[in-house]
């Protein structure tokens, strides 16, 4: 593993936390934020690191309604 995979992992569990609290689905959010719904399901997956830039975090956030680094 990774030196950053599990904060990787962590933050895909936070964005699928904050996604489902908002009533979102995968390809919902996926859609809003102009993105494949596979890649968000790999952003989200526990036994797959995915890496996420910045500019996607900042449109998850937004999107999410959070700030983001609650998604940190």
């Amino acid at each position: 593993m990774d030196k950053y995979d599990k904060r990787y992992i962590e933050i895909g569990y936070n964005i699928q936390y904050f996604r489902k609290h908002k009533g979102l689905t995968q390809e919902q959010l996926a859609e809003l934020v102009d993105i494949s719904r596979q890649h968000l399901g790999a952003i989200e997956a526990p036994n797959i690191v995915r890496t996420v830039s910045l500019d996607l975090l900042f449109r998850i956030a937004d999107v999410l309604e959070v700030d983001v680094r609650q998604l940190l």
